[in-house]
């Protein structure tokens, strides 16, 4: 499905990012695994069967969104499809949240994902030129992962108006660059098992940048998440890139400007 496609996955060393990124090169792609944990980043192209690529750093800095984008053309001379995945989260009330973990958030989900995509924009647009005076249409994807958080979610003001923002940048970009054949799409997941949804403990943290954060929500709070899921429990990563998949795929080349709602049909967000 994927055959001769080059992607972009970052976040791609473990969890949502990770199945992503096994399903691509599954289905024929070469990938650039992309991720802040560089051992990790490497575990992940060594155990994948395919061919890769690893990039690693922070990508709120101010060149990696370039770099990154940079290590794919530098591999394969192409770009068609970019997910952009990598995130965390800084949970608390709005009263207790400080400027800089609101900025975090922005910065991870919101501003990182639009410096990955203005590098990308010539080389998906450029050959997109070329393509339409042969009168060819070539479709290249990219994949905005949001989160049902979006809509709104207490104790994640930060988290989610930088989730939001993502939706607005993904419906913006539709509208852009729907006459390159571009399809900007956009997956808003519920509750997925990753260390950012696992029962929180002393050690429930991870490093990013600068910084050690804490991850993992409450045992009470996640089992009343999990009764509003028609479901009845939480998705997998392999389940959750399954939309994210479809969105790369030729099977969506007519579909853009979307938000895909994976959550086992969790009602919040879903007539938004």
């Amino acid at each position: 499905m994927f055959e001769g496609k080059v992607a972009i996955v970052t976040g791609s060393a473990r969890g949502i990012g990770r199945a992503t990124a096994e399903r691509l090169v599954e289905g024929g792609a070469r990938v650039v695994i992309a991720d802040v944990d560089a051992d990790a980043a490497e575990r992940a192209s060594a155990e994948l069967d395919g061919e890769t690529a690893v990039w690693s750093g922070d990508l709120t800095a101010d060149r990696a969104a370039q770099e990154l984008v940079d290590t794919a053309i530098e591999s394969w001379g192409a770009l068609d499809i970019v997910v952009n995945n990598a995130g965390y989260t800084l949970d608390g009330p709005i009263h207790k949240l400080n400027n800089a973990d609101f900025q975090a958030m922005l910065d991870i989900h919101t501003i990182a994902p639009f410096r990955v995509l203005r590098a990308a924009a010539p080389h998906l647009r450029e050959p997109a030129k070329r393509e339409r005076q042969e009168g060819r249409e070539v479709f290249r994807k990219v994949v905005n992962i949001a989160s049902i958080a979006a809509y709104g979610n207490a104790g994640q003001a930060n988290y989610s108006a930088a989730k939001a923002g993502v939706i607005g940048l993904t419906k913006t970009l539709a509208r852009e660059w729907g006459a390159f054949k571009i399809c900007v799409n956009a997956v808003a997941f519920g509750l997925i098992d990753t260390r950012l949804t696992q029962t929180n403990s002393e050690d429930s943290t991870i490093e990013v940048a600068d910084r050690i954060a804490p991850v993992g929500i409450p045992e009470a709070a996640r089992a009343k998440i999990t009764e509003l899921v028609p479901l009845g429990r939480a998705g997998t990563p392999t389940e959750a890139a399954g939309g994210v998949a479809f969105l790369c795929s030729p099977w969506s080349d007519y579909v853009t400007g979307q938000v895909l709602n994976v959550g086992g049909g969790i009602a919040m967000g879903m007539t938004a």
